[in-house]
């Protein structure tokens, strides 16, 4: 098709894993993509393309919202999905969906793409079936849906690649669930981005969908199995038939990075085959997907490089709230508790440099055995733990996970980090470092639940008292911290 910048693309989920790394590809290409998030705090595009991209807030489950789209779209990706964020998600992603097609019915839009899941089986998973209903909802309107249906998708920084990994790094000996045996069709992200840019005003695909996959079949077990392989680590996995999906979700949520309600909705998903009917996508747009085992290769580069463009993590999914960043970035005063800790910097830049590479594999400078014990008390009450550890080693931005922290606001020239707590608490906590003058002010903020948040921080006042007065000890230090 004709490509030039007053061709407008709507692009929805810009913040997630899919549209983080489709925006900078529909750019390149040449269109004027308007991005539809949440949260503009959230969203934080390379500079390199902030003049040729428009953002909007939208809530697609808040129908008043979407009169922000503008009128002009000519064609719109919809990517937007819960992955069982609340117990209502079914009737939420339908109603998201019916929102949004009433809304593009009045744009002068000519086509959909929709990503979903392989729905091929007989008997669906609650998370396929609400991914088909959206899909009924969509292909009502005025407009050609073009909808290309995916299994696992294998990249830097997928869920599916961060929980095998995780399975397979960890556990040199695997007694694991009975659905290991169940069979899929990986494909690579990069032929995922291929195929969504390919059929965009791509006409022989109106009003059609696809499946999309790699050729190759494999169970859980051999993509296991594969990814020890490259990764050269002897594995061994037994299969039992005892654990009940209840089992397996809290097998999958301990062992690996996952939430639990993820952990619920995958382990739903992996008891059915997801293979797809055929590779026709494939033969029209001239596209050789990658092996799996390249598609691992692929991943490790980029995350060899610390290029992750996008992760999972980064979505609020992956924690505990589905929470608007500017409701949390001025943190409260009235009915707070708080721990203030002040000390002199002698070097401003490599205090700044300890700030930002807190958490994730640098841990958190003194103690890091109670923070791991309050990671693995938090994983037993279904909160996220430490192991999301930190979407980049050396950046952070607001919108990002940093272990059970999620980051407010990061600024490094003004001096000024603010974290807010996604761990399991009877109340709410922010963790602030700011550089005032020549002294670095480190701030712990609680505001209690009730009674219960009073005893909470009354409990552990002792604790925080040590582990905060050690951690500013060590960001101060003149010698950077590794």
């Amino acid at each position: 098709m004709h490509k030039n910048p007053q061709t407008k693309v709507l692009l929805t989920g810009a913040t997630g894993y899919i549209g983080k790394r489709l925006l900078p590809v529909l750019v390149d290409q040449g269109f004027h993509v308007v991005c539809s998030v949440r949260d503009k705090n959230k969203f934080h595009p390379e500079q390199s393309i902030r003049d040729k991209i428009e953002v909007i807030e939208n809530d697609l489950t808040q129908k008043e919202t979407m009169e922000n789209i503008p009128h002009d779209i000519d064609f719109a990706y919809y990517l937007v999905h819960s992955m069982a964020a609340t117990k209502q998600y079914e009737a939420l992603e339908k109603q998201s969906a019916v929102h949004f097609r009433e809304a593009l019915n009045k744009t002068k839009v000519k086509q959909v793409i929709y990503l979903s899941g392989i729905v091929n089986s007989q008997t669906l998973s609650r998370h396929l079936n609400s991914r088909k209903n959206v899909e009924i909802e969509l292909a009502k309107g005025g407009y050609a849906l073009t909808t290309v249906r995916a299994g696992i998708i294998i990249g830097s920084g997928s869920a599916s690649f961060e929980i095998i990994r995780d399975l397979v790094e960890k556990l040199p000996v695997m007694i694991a669930p009975k659905w290991l045996k169940t069979k899929c069709q990986p494909i690579g992200v990069t032929d995922v981005i291929n195929i969504l840019t390919g059929v965009l005003g791509h006409e022989k695909t109106y009003n059609n969908s696809y499946d999309i996959a790699g050729n190759e079949v494999l169970t859980y077990k051999e993509m296991l199995l594969g990814f020890a392989a490259v990764r050269g680590l002897k594995r061994y996995i037994w299969t039992v038939p005892v654990m009940t999906p209840r089992l397996s979700s809290y097998w999958l949520y301990f062992v690996t990075s996952t939430s639990y309600k993820l952990a619920t909705s995958l382990v739903d998903s992996m008891k059915i085959d997801v293979i797809a009917n055929d590779d026709k996508i494939n033969k029209i747009l001239k596209i050789n997907p990658l092996t799996y085992q390249h598609s691992i290769k692929k991943a490790f580069e980029k995350t060899e490089q610390n290029a992750i463009i996008s992760s999972w993590k980064d979505s609020t999914v992956s924690g505990r709230l589905d929470y608007r960043i500017s409701d949390y970035i001025k943190v409260p005063e009235y009915g707070c508790y708080k721990d203030i800790k002040k000390k002199y910097v002698e070097d401003i830049p490599t205090c700044l440099d300890n700030i930002w590479r807190i958490g994730g594999e640098t841990g958190w400078y003194y103690a890091n055995w109670l923070w791991e014990i309050r990671g693995f008390l938090d994983k037993v009450f279904g909160g996220v733990g430490l192991r999301r550890g930190r979407t980049n080693p050396h950046n952070m931005q607001a919108g990002d996970t940093l272990d059970f922290w999620r980051v407010l606001y990061a600024n490094k020239p003004e001096g000024r980090l603010l974290l807010f707590a996604e761990m399991k608490l009877p109340g709410e906590a922010w963790l602030e470092f700011r550089i005032q003058g020549h002294d670095l002010v480190q701030t712990a903020t609680f505001r209690p639940k009730g009674l219960l948040g009073r005893l909470y921080w009354m409990a552990v006042f002792p604790f925080h008292s040590i582990i905060f007065t050690g951690m500013i000890n060590r960001l101060t230090s003149p010698v950077k911290n590794h």
